[in-house]
């Protein structure tokens, strides 16, 4: 896992909106809905942390405990270890029932971020016992922290974001932004306000721009809840058969459309509906029910 010290080296945004949008379809896809619904309570913050008084590899292998515990990976003893190195972790896959985690040298004196570090590691691990994972490494990398996240134990890499007067970190591969976004797309499915974890200001000015996003997906044409505008706009290139450059919809069957394609807002899975009538559409991977407008 990267460690980016420096504000100027932290990306915003969402660049890597397609990855992360094939890392929920992946992941719902290979869990199922009832397997993705196993995750309901994200780790708890009291469980992550490490006291000044405490002992320093006894609190990291209780943590990775919790994490090995929370993911429900069986049998998978996680060895920590401390090293000069360039990146925030690394995990060695084998074929277990040990797994040997190494982290970064300056986490020993910021203990407030090793569960961050070992919660994406970890799930690595969990990936790695899944066969889940995509031909690239930057995929597969976004996918872990995706992943993460979704299933409640990447709070605690968005947090460790930090830009003040004493350091400026970030951990993981997604920007701060896509973070609060796949944490917005589970704390809609699991009713979840992970607010009051966030110990960093910037993590949770991060945390609330990525719910924005997250909620602008709930309200595009065609679902019923977009906006009179958005609707209006949708209407007429339903009629001319052609949605604009960066619509969240296409059409297809000539003008007017005869079907309209689109992302559930729950796994992205692509949907494909008939236009211009109100239905109810159910998507074959997530199972959500989506109210769609005319």
């Amino acid at each position: 896992m990267p460690n980016r010290q420096g504000a100027d080296r932290v990306g915003h945004g969402f660049p890597h909106r397609a990855a992360v949008r094939a890392s929920l379809t992946a992941l719902y896809r290979r869990l199922s809905t009832d397997g993705v619904h196993r995750f309901p309570m994200s780790v708890p913050a009291a469980d992550m942390a490490i006291g000044d008084d405490e002992d320093l590899h006894l609190g990291t292998q209780r943590v990775a405990r919790a994490l090995v515990h929370h993911l429900r990976l069986p049998d998978a003893r996680i060895v920590a270890s401390f090293r000069p190195m360039e990146h925030a972790a690394t995990v060695e896959l084998a074929a277990g029932p040990e797994y040997f985690v190494e982290l970064n040298d300056r986490f020993r004196t910021r203990r407030r971020d090793i569960g961050a570090a070992l919660a994406h590691e970890i799930t690595h691990v969990l990936l790695h016992r899944l066969g889940l994972g995509f031909p690239g490494t930057p995929e597969n990398e976004i996918l872990t922290d995706v992943v993460t996240t979704y299933l409640g134990a990447g709070w605690l890499l968005l947090d460790a974001y930090r830009q003040d007067g004493v350091e400026s970190q970030k951990l993981g591969y997604l920007t701060p932004e896509e973070f609060g976004y796949v944490l917005a797309k589970r704390a809609e499915v699991f009713g979840e306000d992970p607010s009051p974890w966030f110990t960093s200001a910037v993590a949770y000015e991060a945390w609330v721009r990525g719910r924005a996003e997250a909620a602008r997906e709930l309200r595009q044409p065609p679902l019923a809840a977009a906006g009179w505008a958005e609707r209006r706009r949708y209407g007429r290139e339903r009629r001319q058969g052609g949605a604009a450059a960066g619509a969240p919809y296409a059409f297809d069957g000539g003008a007017p459309a005869a079907g309209v394609s689109f992302a559930c807002p729950v796994c992205l899975q692509r949907l494909r509906v008939p236009a211009g009538r109100s239905l109810r559409a159910r998507c074959g991977v997530c199972g959500s029910v989506l109210e769609c407008a005319a």
